[in-house]
């Protein structure tokens, strides 16, 4: 398995890699990865487990994408009226 780990460096100390909550930092990028590696090792010898959660990341807007009939009049009536005023911003010299 593959985790993502976050390794930057640290004024005078070496670097830091932050993957999850957990936190090490080390003089070397190596040693740095290794610290994390054994205290994650740790934490999943006392029973900690790593898991995927599936999450949804589509916009809420999306499960009403394509609801509307194309020949409704309400929608035909609304085009017109972006129509319209798309028209008049386009047309006013005053507007930037």
């Amino acid at each position: 398995m593959e985790i993502p780990v976050l390794i930057e460096p640290v004024a005078g100390n070496g670097f830091r890699a932050t993957a999850f909550s957990l936190v090490v930092e080390g003089p070397t990028v190596e040693e740095t990865i290794q610290k994390l590696r054994a205290l994650m090792a740790e934490r999943l010898a006392a029973g900690a487990q790593v898991v995927q959660v599936p999450v949804d990341v589509s916009p809420p807007w999306k499960q009403f994408a394509g609801t509307w009939e194309p020949d409704d009049p309400l929608i035909e009536e609304w085009k017109k009226a972006v129509e319209e005023y798309r028209r008049q911003v386009d047309e006013d010299v005053d507007r930037p």
